[in-house]
């Protein structure tokens, strides 16, 4: 030590209520010039249960959670970070291989290892319960029969049988081997088991968080131990009873999901029905063929099959040896070469000649190939140094998970298929609880648990349904989450006027079309004009681009009609996926503020023409039903004080489409105290990018944000009132990002009020809707679903926060999913009950359909807004001259590239709701 800093005096006391500055963050303010205007703001918490919800009719159910119990332990977990290396020292990267040489390793040094079990995570993580005897502790393990897919020496065709020269100088590698690994597994932390009783009462910490997490582990570990595919905590046996076809070489294949919850009754494990796809096992060519639909290998599009082949497994005959494919040959297999080394004679002496792999495999193997001479190889070794091998000798191994996005025949066929009515669910959960047999863990006895074999007993409620207004003043109560406007008038009808039909060669009678929809909308109480021409697509662009369609109708209707049409009704020749559908959307609503309604006029009759007319009357301004608390101002809290309801959504693009920008929706409701009506602003972030990066945009005096539009909005709609609440349905994050939801987004949105009026203080509440869960209800004695209304706030819900489970629509196929509203932040200050039927009430404000939906109206009108918004974006070229051409670059999160921007929404349709 510096004998100066001996001889300093000690620093002065701290000042009361002074907090020391830790020197790395003295630096960190430096760096960025100054320091902070305002004082960093304190890390807000997630919100306490205020209490349980008493309102609503008692209701006995069974949830698919089975109680667990854990015996107290003194003991700690050790957490030990897995380094495994090749023995020359390359890092080994394969997945699936880890799991083998950790098996390995724990049975050849069980000694050594105090016979000590693991909880192994398949990658980088390692647990034991107890200390291993070293802080880094080294071993060599060998495998043996391991199919790495590794390159065969010269590239020879499996590589691994002798010539009819005496056999290949070089020996290369046999389907039997070994292989050498060396593994470190260092000491990385210790987590005390007592945690794991933390996070049954509530008390979530890095400890407590990472004990589930262990648990979790040895689920998955178990059943990697049975053969299973392993989708994070969903698990897929090797069973074709669990398998559907669904057409193009794509199954699903049904599985369960299992995971450690703690909750007000104790620790659970939630086991739940989960459905992935994987690629159909069995011939390659099969699967060629089903996947390109056609009838013959000289049909296939070999670009097209090499993106669908790479990465997959295949086993190779006659050796049946294991591979990955990495490619295709270049050339066919009767043209294909590769250098053979072969050995002259018995001199020893060795020459290379060039073969193809046809020869190769008739002379060296006697195999015949029967269609393959005339198909590329498939490559199974590297690129620089391939293995190949003819695709009739190929056969995809089981299990292997398709990653690609679904047609709509296959989505739909895999919904129909994976539906279970509840009686039928029940059985199946029992049944993969027994299968699973988690008794037999060791390390799940080591951590002293043991798992009931019965679903839980709760309590609910069904709260009772909203009482309707429709038109006349007609009051009606909804039964069984349902009702029927067919014989009754809207309760605010718009004028269908200066409207024309655009038909993009749809088959059908138009004129009797019209004449149906005119006879609906007058029983319905809207004012129906004639239309002003109905135009035909022009025969000779039907096989045009699509821009070029679109271009083509609206020159009609620039020649056919006296000035801009108020709505257009567009007749489309397919219902899903429509080619046409995104560039008229983005035509009409972007460039030319025309309302739009599109409809595929294959099966209609008055049931579906009377659903048309609910989103043509909602698009132009009218309202369909309203709450009869909405109109007479009795919504607790709400009616009471200008109140905004935002509902906040991600989109995404789907599997394949990684590159697509991710897309924002803000939906909010306007006209208070309505909270029927609503409108949304919608934004491109960069991919995958689930926190909402656009709510607030300053840049000068202006805030280009997602928020501010939906305020100003707000004011003008609502007799120039700023809203005194602010109540934010946020969709789509997990439990993970809850922390960020209420630190960062409800800060940009408190921001954005700020920048409109730095006086004005409203009050928030922050609310999670939750889809994609595990957690399902029973009704006890009753092959049923659970009543819409349904509400459960005990026994399975989180030991400490404000959540609770909404089953407010009637599920009528299949085993309804309830809505976990996780309420994360609340300044108006809602009691549990004025909450749960607050949330109740806004699933049957949903303007497009007569029914309760299954979340809150806000949530699915951002869905639909960033759906309808995001098919503007399919047909843009995502380079960064489509960027530039858009006006600018998107918006983007820090250190993303640059996204295009949205088209903007023309002035006279911003504020409707086109996305009905």
């Amino acid at each position: 030590m510096d004998p100066l800093e001996e001889e300093l005096p000690p620093p002065p006391p701290l000042p009361p209520n002074v907090v020391p500055i830790r020197a790395e963050d003295a630096a960190a303010a430096d760096a960025n010039d100054a320091p902070p205007d305002k004082p960093t703001k304190p890390k807000r918490l997630l919100m306490v249960r205020p209490g349980l919800g008493k309102k609503g009719q008692p209701i006995q159910l069974l949830a698919n959670h089975y109680k667990v119990s854990v015996k107290s332990s003194e003991e700690f977990f050790h957490h030990y970070n897995v380094i495994m290396k090749y023995e020359d020292d390359t890092l080994v990267d394969g997945k699936g291989v880890g799991r083998k040489v950790i098996d390995k390793l724990q049975h050849t040094y069980r000694a050594e290892l105090l016979d000590k079990d693991f909880a192994y995570d398949g990658e980088k993580s390692l647990f034991t319960i107890g200390a291993l005897p070293q802080v880094n502790n080294e071993f060599t393990v060998v495998l043996e029969d391991i199919g790495t897919g590794k390159s065969a020496a010269n590239g020879s065709p499996g590589g691994n049988d002798s010539s009819p020269g005496g056999g290949d100088r070089k020996r290369v590698r046999r389907p039997y081997q070994t292989k050498t690994f060396k593994v470190e597994l260092c000491f990385a932390a210790k987590i005390p088991m007592a945690a794991i009783a933390q996070a049954i009462r509530g008390q979530e910490s890095e400890n407590s968080l990472e004990a589930l997490r262990v648990l979790d582990i040895i689920l998955r570990q178990h059943s990697a131990k049975q053969g299973c595919l392993l989708v994070r905590q969903s698990f897929f046996h090797n069973n074709p009873d669990s398998f559907v076809d669904l057409g193009g070489g794509v199954m699903g294949c049904r599985g369960f999901h299992s995971s450690f919850r703690g909750t007000q009754g104790g620790l659970s494990l939630n086991v739940d029905v989960s459905t992935t796809m994987i690629v159909k096992p069995g011939p390659l060519i099969d699967f060629l063929l089903a996947n390109q639909k056609v009838d013959h290998p000289n049909r296939i599009d070999w670009q097209k099959a090499k993106r669908a082949l790479k990465n997959l497994r295949i086993k190779a005959a006659p050796t049946n040896s294991e591979f990955k494919i990495v490619g295709l040959s270049g050339r066919n297999c009767n043209e294909q070469t590769f250098p053979l080394r072969q050995r002259n004679g018995n001199s020893g002496d060795t020459n290379t000649v060039e073969i193809t792999v046809s020869d190769y495999y008739r002379v060296n193997r006697g195999i015949e190939l029967k269609y393959s001479d005339n198909l590329p190889c498939i490559n199974a070794g590297r690129l620089k140094r391939p293995t190949y091998f003819p695709v009739e000798l190929c056969t995809l191994v089981p299990l292997q998970r398709y990653t690609k996005s679904l047609s709509t025949l296959q989505r739909s066929s895999l919904v129909e298929k994976s539906r279970q009515k509840p009686q039928e669910r029940m059985s199946t959960l029992n049944d993969a609880l027994k299968r699973s047999n988690y008794d037999s863990d060791p390390m799940l006895k080591a951590c002293g648990i043991s798992i009931s074999q019965n679903f839980t007993q709760i309590e609910g409620r069904v709260l009772q349904a909203p009482k309707m207004r429709a038109g006349n003043n007609e009051e009606f109560l909804p039964r069984n989450g349902r009702w029927n406007l067919a014989n009754k008038k809207l309760i605010k009808t718009c004028t269908i006027s200066r409207w024309s039909v655009v038909n993009f060669s749809a088959r059908c009678d138009v004129q009797g079309l019209v004449r149906d929809l005119k006879r609906l909308a007058i029983g319905k109480g809207l004012e129906f004009e004639d239309p002003h021409a109905i135009i035909e697509e022009n025969p000779s662009k039907r096989r045009a681009p699509v821009s070029v369609r679109v271009e083509e109708m609206f020159e009609q209707i620039k020649q056919k009609l006296p000035g801009a049409p108020r709505f257009l009704l567009c007749l489309l020749p397919e219902r899903k996926n429509c080619e046409v559908y995104g560039p008229w959307k983005r035509k009409c609503l972007a460039e030319f503020g025309i309302v739009t309604q599109c409809l595929a006029p294959a099966r209609v009759n008055d049931n579906y023409l009377n659903n048309v007319l609910l989103k043509i009357n909602a698009k132009l301004g009218g309202l369909n039903a309203l709450l009869q608390v909405e109109v007479s101002r009795g919504i607790p809290i709400v009616s009471e004080a200008p109140t905004i309801i935002l509902g906040m959504d991600v989109s995404h693009g789907q599997p394949g489409q990684s590159d697509r920008p991710s897309i924002a929706a803000v939906v909010s409701s306007r006209e208070w105290p309505l909270i029927s009506r609503y409108r949304a602003t919608v934004h491109t972030q960069s991919p995958k990018l689930e926190m909402m990066s656009s709510l607030f945009k300053p840049r000068g005096t202006e805030d280009d944000g997602l928020i501010r539009e939906s305020l100003i909005d707000f004011y003008t709609s609502s007799g120039k009132r700023k809203p005194d609440q602010v109540i934010i349905f946020r969709d789509g994050v997990s439990e993970s990002q809850f922390t960020q939801v209420i630190n960062i987004e409800l800060e940009q949105i408190i921001e954005a009020c700020k920048f409109l009026d730095e006086k004005w203080e409203p009050k928030f509440t922050l609310i999670v809707a939750q889809k994609n869960h595990h957690t399902k209800f029973f009704q006890t004695g009753s092959p049923e679903n659970v009543p819409p209304g349904t509400v459960v706030d005990k026994q399975v819900c989180h030991p400490k926060n404000f959540d609770f489970y909404m089953c407010a629509h009637a599920g009528m196929i299949g085993t309804s999913r309830p809505t976990h509203y996780h309420v994360l932040h609340d300044e108006i200050g809602f009691t549990a009950d004025a909450l749960q039927e607050f949330v109740h009430s806004l699933s049957y404000v949903y303007q497009r359909s007569t029914t309760a939906i299954s979340i809150v109206a806000p949530i699915a009108y951002a869905h639909l807004a960033a759906a309808q918004v995001g098919t503007f974006m399919k047909f843009e070229d995502m380079s960064s001259d489509a960027s530039s051409s858009q006006g600018g670059g998107g918006h983007t999160s820090a250190g993303s590239v640059s996204v295009p921007e949205l088209p903007r929404l023309h002035e006279k349709v911003r504020s409707t709701m086109f996305f009905c």
